[in-house]
Protein backbone atom coordinates (compact mmCIF):
# COMPACT_ATOMS: atom_id res chain seq x y z
CA UNK A 1 0.00 0.00 0.00
CA UNK A 2 1.44 3.64 -1.30
CA UNK A 3 0.03 6.76 0.84
CA UNK A 4 -0.69 10.56 0.13
CA UNK A 5 -0.52 13.22 2.70
CA UNK A 6 -3.57 15.63 1.77
CA UNK A 7 -4.81 18.31 4.13
CA UNK A 8 -6.02 16.55 7.10
CA UNK A 9 -5.80 12.95 6.21
CA UNK A 10 -3.10 10.74 4.98
CA UNK A 11 -4.69 7.95 2.47
CA UNK A 12 -3.77 4.41 1.93
CA UNK A 13 -3.99 3.41 -1.45
CA UNK A 14 -3.33 0.34 -3.77
CA UNK A 15 -2.22 0.25 -7.87
CA UNK A 16 -2.55 -2.75 -9.69
CA UNK A 17 -1.62 -2.41 -13.23
CA UNK A 18 1.14 -1.04 -15.66
CA UNK A 19 2.68 2.48 -14.67
CA UNK A 20 3.11 3.12 -18.43
CA UNK A 21 -0.31 1.97 -19.77
CA UNK A 22 -1.86 4.40 -22.23
CA UNK A 23 -5.41 3.60 -21.14
CA UNK A 24 -7.10 6.34 -18.20
CA UNK A 25 -6.25 5.32 -15.31
CA UNK A 26 -9.20 3.42 -12.92
CA UNK A 27 -9.86 5.16 -9.53
CA UNK A 28 -12.58 3.54 -7.09
CA UNK A 29 -14.50 4.34 -4.21
CA UNK A 30 -16.35 2.24 -1.77
CA UNK A 31 -18.53 2.80 0.82
CA UNK A 32 -19.57 3.32 4.73
CA UNK A 33 -17.55 0.61 6.68
CA UNK A 34 -16.06 -0.78 3.38
CA UNK A 35 -12.52 -0.51 2.26
CA UNK A 36 -10.65 -1.03 -1.37
CA UNK A 37 -10.23 -4.66 -1.45
CA UNK A 38 -14.29 -4.75 -2.27
CA UNK A 39 -12.56 -3.81 -5.55
CA UNK A 40 -9.87 -6.18 -5.54
CA UNK A 41 -11.58 -8.97 -7.90
CA UNK A 42 -12.42 -6.44 -10.78
CA UNK A 43 -9.21 -4.23 -10.25
CA UNK A 44 -7.04 -7.24 -10.67
CA UNK A 45 -8.70 -7.92 -13.44
CA UNK A 46 -8.30 -5.33 -15.51
CA UNK A 47 -4.93 -4.82 -14.45
CA UNK A 48 -4.09 -7.64 -16.02
CA UNK A 49 -5.92 -6.18 -19.54
CA UNK A 50 -3.03 -3.43 -19.01
CA UNK A 51 -5.18 -0.66 -16.95
CA UNK A 52 -4.11 1.34 -14.33
CA UNK A 53 -6.13 0.93 -11.42
CA UNK A 54 -5.90 3.16 -8.12
CA UNK A 55 -7.84 1.79 -4.91
CA UNK A 56 -7.88 4.61 -1.85
CA UNK A 57 -8.99 3.34 1.72
CA UNK A 58 -11.26 6.45 2.08
CA UNK A 59 -11.82 7.22 5.74
CA UNK A 60 -15.21 5.58 6.15
CA UNK A 61 -15.24 3.73 9.57
CA UNK A 62 -12.82 1.10 7.44
CA UNK A 63 -9.89 3.19 7.60
CA UNK A 64 -7.01 2.27 9.93
CA UNK A 65 -4.99 5.91 9.63
CA UNK A 66 -7.58 8.57 11.73
CA UNK A 67 -7.66 11.83 10.25
CA UNK A 68 -9.37 15.36 11.01
CA UNK A 69 -13.10 15.10 11.72
CA UNK A 70 -13.39 18.40 9.35
CA UNK A 71 -12.66 16.17 6.64
CA UNK A 72 -15.39 14.17 7.50
CA UNK A 73 -17.83 16.81 8.61
CA UNK A 74 -19.73 16.51 5.06
CA UNK A 75 -20.43 13.93 2.05
CA UNK A 76 -19.37 17.09 0.12
CA UNK A 77 -16.40 17.29 2.23
CA UNK A 78 -15.44 14.00 2.18
CA UNK A 79 -15.95 14.10 -2.13
CA UNK A 80 -13.90 17.32 -1.87
CA UNK A 81 -11.23 15.08 -0.08
CA UNK A 82 -11.75 12.34 -2.93
CA UNK A 83 -10.97 15.31 -5.22
CA UNK A 84 -7.45 16.09 -3.02
CA UNK A 85 -6.42 12.58 -4.05
CA UNK A 86 -6.96 12.90 -8.08
CA UNK A 87 -5.19 16.50 -8.09
CA UNK A 88 -2.10 15.02 -5.70
CA UNK A 89 -1.63 11.83 -8.15
CA UNK A 90 -1.74 13.80 -10.72
CA UNK A 91 -4.68 11.65 -12.26
CA UNK A 92 -6.69 13.11 -15.37
CA UNK A 93 -9.46 12.06 -18.08
CA UNK A 94 -10.59 9.61 -14.94
CA UNK A 95 -12.80 6.39 -15.31
CA UNK A 96 -14.50 7.00 -11.96
CA UNK A 97 -16.71 4.11 -10.66
CA UNK A 98 -18.39 3.67 -7.39
CA UNK A 99 -20.47 2.08 -5.27
CA UNK A 100 -22.44 2.60 -1.89
CA UNK A 101 -21.82 5.60 -0.26
CA UNK A 102 -19.33 6.02 -2.57
CA UNK A 103 -21.72 6.40 -5.60
CA UNK A 104 -23.12 9.17 -3.45
CA UNK A 105 -19.72 10.97 -3.35
CA UNK A 106 -18.92 10.34 -6.95
CA UNK A 107 -22.30 12.24 -7.49
CA UNK A 108 -20.75 15.14 -5.24
CA UNK A 109 -17.47 14.91 -6.99
CA UNK A 110 -18.73 15.39 -10.63
CA UNK A 111 -20.53 17.86 -9.81
CA UNK A 112 -17.96 20.04 -8.14
CA UNK A 113 -15.23 19.04 -10.30
CA UNK A 114 -16.46 17.39 -13.49
CA UNK A 115 -12.64 18.88 -15.20
CA UNK A 116 -10.67 15.71 -14.32
CA UNK A 117 -13.41 12.87 -14.77
CA UNK A 118 -13.44 11.57 -18.30
CA UNK A 119 -16.40 8.75 -17.45
CA UNK A 120 -18.59 7.30 -14.76
CA UNK A 121 -19.22 3.87 -13.72
CA UNK A 122 -21.57 3.50 -11.22
CA UNK A 123 -22.95 0.34 -9.29
CA UNK A 124 -25.55 0.27 -6.65
CA UNK A 125 -25.47 3.27 -4.99
CA UNK A 126 -26.93 6.19 -2.79
CA UNK A 127 -29.07 8.46 -5.19
CA UNK A 128 -32.32 11.11 -4.18
CA UNK A 129 -33.27 10.60 -1.01
CA UNK A 130 -31.77 7.49 -0.35
CA UNK A 131 -28.96 8.61 1.30
CA UNK A 132 -28.70 5.65 2.78
CA UNK A 133 -32.10 3.74 1.99
CA UNK A 134 -34.32 1.43 4.83
CA UNK A 135 -32.70 -0.38 6.86
CA UNK A 136 -28.94 1.57 7.35
CA UNK A 137 -31.01 4.86 7.95
CA UNK A 138 -32.26 3.44 10.93
CA UNK A 139 -28.92 1.56 11.89
CA UNK A 140 -26.27 4.84 11.16
CA UNK A 141 -28.86 6.90 13.36
CA UNK A 142 -28.16 4.69 15.93
CA UNK A 143 -24.41 4.83 15.64
CA UNK A 144 -23.64 8.67 16.39
CA UNK A 145 -21.57 8.62 19.17
CA UNK A 146 -17.60 6.30 19.36
CA UNK A 147 -19.54 4.62 22.30
CA UNK A 148 -22.58 3.49 20.62
CA UNK A 149 -20.33 3.03 17.58
CA UNK A 150 -17.81 0.49 19.37
CA UNK A 151 -21.02 -1.50 21.05
CA UNK A 152 -23.23 -1.85 17.84
CA UNK A 153 -19.71 -2.71 15.28
CA UNK A 154 -18.52 -5.00 18.12
CA UNK A 155 -22.02 -7.43 17.80
CA UNK A 156 -21.28 -6.77 14.28
CA UNK A 157 -18.19 -9.40 15.35
CA UNK A 158 -20.99 -12.30 15.76
CA UNK A 159 -21.36 -13.80 12.55
CA UNK A 160 -25.19 -14.31 12.65
CA UNK A 161 -25.36 -10.57 13.59
CA UNK A 162 -22.85 -9.18 10.72
CA UNK A 163 -25.06 -11.11 7.87
CA UNK A 164 -28.29 -10.29 8.65
CA UNK A 165 -30.12 -7.75 6.92
CA UNK A 166 -29.22 -4.80 9.85
CA UNK A 167 -25.65 -5.87 8.75
CA UNK A 168 -23.82 -7.08 5.23
CA UNK A 169 -26.56 -9.28 5.03
CA UNK A 170 -28.55 -7.33 2.19
CA UNK A 171 -25.71 -6.08 0.38
CA UNK A 172 -23.69 -9.34 -0.84
CA UNK A 173 -24.72 -12.58 -1.74
CA UNK A 174 -22.78 -15.35 0.13
CA UNK A 175 -20.82 -14.34 3.09
CA UNK A 176 -17.49 -12.93 2.68
CA UNK A 177 -14.63 -13.23 4.90
CA UNK A 178 -13.61 -9.09 4.61
CA UNK A 179 -16.70 -8.23 6.43
CA UNK A 180 -15.52 -9.16 10.08
CA UNK A 181 -12.22 -7.22 9.00
CA UNK A 182 -14.24 -3.79 7.91
CA UNK A 183 -15.80 -3.62 11.13
CA UNK A 184 -12.58 -4.41 13.25
CA UNK A 185 -11.35 -0.63 12.89
CA UNK A 186 -14.27 1.39 14.54
CA UNK A 187 -14.16 -1.82 17.44
CA UNK A 188 -10.39 -1.56 18.19
CA UNK A 189 -9.95 2.24 17.88
CA UNK A 190 -11.32 5.09 19.55
CA UNK A 191 -10.29 7.48 17.09
CA UNK A 192 -11.88 6.07 14.22
CA UNK A 193 -15.17 5.35 15.76
CA UNK A 194 -15.14 9.18 16.12
CA UNK A 195 -14.57 9.74 12.87
CA UNK A 196 -17.02 7.36 11.35
CA UNK A 197 -19.58 9.01 14.00
CA UNK A 198 -18.75 12.80 12.61
CA UNK A 199 -19.25 11.25 9.25
CA UNK A 200 -22.57 9.52 10.01
CA UNK A 201 -23.84 12.70 11.36
CA UNK A 202 -23.06 14.42 7.92
CA UNK A 203 -25.09 11.83 6.41
CA UNK A 204 -27.63 12.27 8.25
CA UNK A 205 -27.62 16.27 7.62
CA UNK A 206 -27.90 15.58 4.16
CA UNK A 207 -29.96 13.83 1.35
CA UNK A 208 -28.58 13.63 -2.60
CA UNK A 209 -31.70 15.19 -4.30
CA UNK A 210 -30.05 18.93 -4.87
CA UNK A 211 -27.02 17.61 -6.52
CA UNK A 212 -29.38 15.24 -8.76
CA UNK A 213 -30.78 18.62 -10.39
CA UNK A 214 -27.47 19.36 -11.36
CA UNK A 215 -26.40 15.77 -12.78
CA UNK A 216 -28.08 16.30 -16.15
CA UNK A 217 -24.66 18.83 -17.14
CA UNK A 218 -22.37 16.19 -16.88
CA UNK A 219 -22.68 14.72 -20.60
CA UNK A 220 -19.50 12.38 -20.40
CA UNK A 221 -20.44 8.58 -20.67
CA UNK A 222 -22.05 7.16 -17.43
CA UNK A 223 -22.34 3.37 -17.06
CA UNK A 224 -25.00 2.15 -14.40
CA UNK A 225 -24.06 -1.62 -13.20
CA UNK A 226 -27.13 -2.25 -10.90
CA UNK A 227 -27.31 -5.52 -9.45
CA UNK A 228 -30.98 -6.71 -9.62
CA UNK A 229 -31.63 -8.41 -6.50
CA UNK A 230 -31.12 -5.08 -4.41
CA UNK A 231 -33.94 -4.91 -1.91
CA UNK A 232 -31.99 -1.11 -0.37
CA UNK A 233 -30.95 0.03 -3.79
CA UNK A 234 -33.55 -0.75 -5.42
CA UNK A 235 -33.36 -1.35 -9.55
CA UNK A 236 -36.20 1.35 -10.02
CA UNK A 237 -33.32 3.50 -8.01
CA UNK A 238 -30.86 2.55 -10.67
CA UNK A 239 -33.21 3.75 -13.25
CA UNK A 240 -34.13 6.84 -12.02
CA UNK A 241 -30.31 7.96 -11.66
CA UNK A 242 -29.64 6.78 -14.70
CA UNK A 243 -32.25 9.08 -16.72
CA UNK A 244 -30.92 11.54 -15.38
CA UNK A 245 -27.24 11.41 -17.30
CA UNK A 246 -27.63 12.84 -21.19
CA UNK A 247 -25.15 10.23 -22.08
CA UNK A 248 -26.02 6.89 -19.51
CA UNK A 249 -26.08 3.32 -20.41
CA UNK A 250 -27.98 0.68 -17.86
CA UNK A 251 -27.11 -2.60 -17.33
CA UNK A 252 -28.73 -4.46 -15.27
CA UNK A 253 -27.20 -7.53 -13.45
CA UNK A 254 -29.56 -10.61 -12.41
CA UNK A 255 -28.85 -11.56 -8.77
CA UNK A 256 -26.48 -9.53 -7.58
CA UNK A 257 -27.27 -7.06 -4.55
CA UNK A 258 -25.28 -4.19 -3.64
CA UNK A 259 -21.47 -5.17 -3.98
CA UNK A 260 -21.89 -6.18 -7.62
CA UNK A 261 -17.86 -6.12 -7.15
CA UNK A 262 -18.26 -9.18 -5.22
CA UNK A 263 -21.48 -11.14 -6.24
CA UNK A 264 -21.00 -10.19 -10.44
CA UNK A 265 -16.89 -9.05 -10.76
CA UNK A 266 -17.40 -9.86 -14.61
CA UNK A 267 -20.26 -7.38 -15.38
CA UNK A 268 -18.68 -4.29 -13.77
CA UNK A 269 -14.99 -5.21 -15.37
CA UNK A 270 -16.72 -5.32 -18.68
CA UNK A 271 -18.47 -2.19 -17.73
CA UNK A 272 -15.64 -0.46 -17.29
CA UNK A 273 -13.51 -1.77 -20.36
CA UNK A 274 -16.35 -0.70 -22.32
CA UNK A 275 -16.67 2.82 -20.80
CA UNK A 276 -12.94 2.95 -21.56
CA UNK A 277 -13.87 1.96 -25.37
CA UNK A 278 -15.84 5.65 -25.56
CA UNK A 279 -12.69 7.61 -25.91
Amino acid sequence: MAEVRLQGATIHYRVLGPDDSTRPPVVFAHGILVDHRLWLEVAEALAGNGFRCILPDLPLGSHVLPVDDEVLRSPQAVAELLHQFLVALDLDDVTLVGNDTGGGLCQLLVDAHPERIGRLVLTNCDAFEKFPPFPFNVVFATMRGPRTIKALAGLMRIPALRYSPLGYGLLLRRRDDLTASWVRPCVADSRIGRNLATLLRGVAATDLTDVATRLPRFDRPVTLVWGQADRSFTPELGRRLAALFPNATLVEVPGARTFVALDAPHAVVDAIATADATR
